[in-house]
């Protein structure tokens, strides 16, 4: 916990719970967070604060908050309009299917993972501007706090000291120009940072909007950055950059509705598989952390992610089956492998028959008292995406090439493996696991989620929701207890430190591979409790410096 004053850059606080009657925003960082909270303070609405708050991560979490990435959002209007918001990263026009294979035709992971070469055209500022059209306030006004914090610093916790200690290396490796984020002799909590060379292009972009990124000076930098370190972004691909308006993956879930990222996030597919596969299923007398409430939920994620590494990737480009995916009788045929007391094998288990993830995003969430509710996810797919930062720009590029399928079969740095459905391909966007999503009650929004985590973002969603909606936790419990997560391949199950023990042994005994590992997650949650009280509950969670803002 840093010190007290939550309204300057050198001294704020970390706080986890929020219980409001107005608004409230919950970030990865509580200066992101307070900045949207002022937003909100001064008239703004949720698509108003959190734009800023988007900027502000851009800053202050560098190693997923961007403008050299990409994201999506989904949101729901006072008016009672559902928006989901593609700005997710494109191949540019010279990549091609086979770009990341040597002669012998392996993989080399390392040129999709690292370095000039991993990079997807950025989308994620051309998706700020998308978002504007619902915003009401002066752009200047909302960029602001960005440019304070980057040209001015701001105190870094021991978090942020770690994460930038463990890039140092390959910052070096990957760039001929220095940044702000090298320091000889290392970071540490306490310490300032500014980032002078990231606040003229957040100057730029507020003076001359998407073009100040996309076109001009910042655009010249970036095709300097491509040919210094053999890129292939072109002057091209980022004037021709559009964010997509796509239509929403709608759909019930016992008596509520869920609002979520289509294609290409997987989430809308996965997530409405796995609560479809579950709905008509006795959760809540199972119990919750129960051994037959975790089999089963373990089980539909096996079955769900067998079916994304076969079938999910961009629209616009394959053909993809989502509406038999998604059918309550393709399903239920799903389903018919599932034993109550004995593990799947994932061997034995392989995508559907169809008939005639470092886990490094960022999520937000923002709600107003007007009834706008804003869900975000943004990233630049590893931490610290590509390691490259735009000499004389002063921002990283992202690595989501790694999320297309390098090669059939090969998994990515999550482990996800993936086909022909999402090969890399001129123009193409890779498939995401980002998972933004809104449930609704009545018509009107009573939660807020979403989660990074790459590979696990769908499962940690998919959990938070039946933990609230089934189990009946509280929005604080349901974020911050364990987690576990299994998808497809490899075949075992994860679960966090503080898994049961005795569920653990138990499973293990019906013939799971279970496998210990850091955080599953790091979900942000809003919930809207009905009027008269209309009381709104943000949390933040407790695996990083996340916090809860509101009034």
């Amino acid at each position: 916990m840093l010190a007290q004053d939550p309204a300057t850059p050198y001294h704020y606080a970390i706080r986890k719970t929020a219980a409001v009657t107005h608004g409230a925003v919950v970030s990865a960082h509580p200066l992101a967070s307070n900045a949207g909270l002022n937003i909100l303070r001064q008239g703004g609405n949720a698509f108003d604060a959190a734009i800023t708050t988007q900027l502000a991560l851009a800053v202050v979490f560098p190693g997923a908050g961007n403008i050299g990435g990409g994201g999506f959002m989904v949101a729901h209007t006072s008016k009672g309009k559902n928006i989901t918001l593609d700005y997710r990263e494109k191949a540019p026009a010279a990549a091609t299917r086979d770009m990341y294979l040597d002669a012998a035709g392996n993989a080399r992971t390392d040129l999709s993972q690292n370095g000039h070469l991993a990079s997807g055209v950025p989308g994620s500022v051309a998706g700020i501007f998308a978002e504007y059209k619902y915003a009401r306030l002066p752009f200047a006004r909302l960029i602001q706090p960005a440019i304070d914090l980057a040209g001015n610093g701001f105190v870094i916790t021991e978090a942020e000291a770690r994460g930038l200690n463990g890039a140092q290396t390959a910052f070096k490796k990957y760039n001929t120009v220095t940044s702000a984020f090298i320091k000889e002799g290392g970071w540490k909590a306490g310490d300032t940072l500014v980032q002078k060379d990231l606040a003229k292009t957040l100057r730029l972009i507020r003076d001359q909007g998407a073009k100040g990124f996309y076109e001009g000076e910042t655009a010249r930098l970036i095709l300097a950055e491509m040919q210094r370190g053999q890129g292939i972004i072109s002057n091209a691909d980022l004037k021709e950059y559009t964010a997509k308006e796509r239509v929403p993956s709608v759909f019930p879930y016992k008596q509520y509705t869920i609002v979520t990222m289509p294609l290409p996030s997987s989430g809308g597919v996965v997530l409405q598989q796995m609560l479809k596969m579950v709905e008509d299923q006795p959760l809540a007398s199972y119990g919750f952390e129960s051994v037959k409430a975790v089999h089963l939920m373990t089980e539909v994620e096996r079955l769900a992610y067998a079916d994304r590494a076969q079938y999910l990737g961009d629209r616009d480009y394959y053909a993809v089956p989502v509406d038999t995916l998604t059918s309550k009788a393709y399903l239920r045929r799903r389903m018919a492998s599932f034993q109550q007391d004995k593990a799947g094998n994932s061997k034995d288990i392989s995508a559907g028959i169809l008939e005639a993830k470092s886990e490094e995003t960022t999520h937000f969430d923002v709600m107003d008292n007007e009834g706008n509710a804003v869900s975000i996810t943004t990233t630049l797919n590893g931490w610290y995406g590509s390691k490259v930062v735009v000499g004389g720009a002063g921002f990283l590029l992202n690595n989501e090439m790694d999320d297309f399928s390098v090669k059939p079969g090969v998994p990515n740095m999550y482990g996800a493996v993936g086909t022909e459905a999402n090969a890399i391909a001129p123009g193409k966007r890779m498939l995401s696991s980002m998972t933004p999503t809104l449930v609704l009650d009545k018509g009107k929004v009573c939660l807020v989620v979403g989660t990074p985590g790459g590979t696990t973002i769908t499962t940690s969603v998919f959990q938070t929701l039946v933990d609230i909606l089934d189990f009946g936790l509280s929005p604080e419990d349901a974020v911050n207890k364990p987690k576990f997560h299994h998808q497809w391949l490899p075949d075992q199950l994860f679960v966090e430190a503080g898994f049961p023990a005795g569920v653990r042994e138990q499973l293990q005994a019906m013939g799971y591979t279970i496998t210990q590992r850091g955080s599953i997650g790091r979900t942000e949650v809003i919930e809207i409790q009905p009027r008269p009280d209309h009381k709104i509950i943000a949390v933040g969670d407790n695996r990083g410096d996340d916090t809860a803002a509101g009034y």
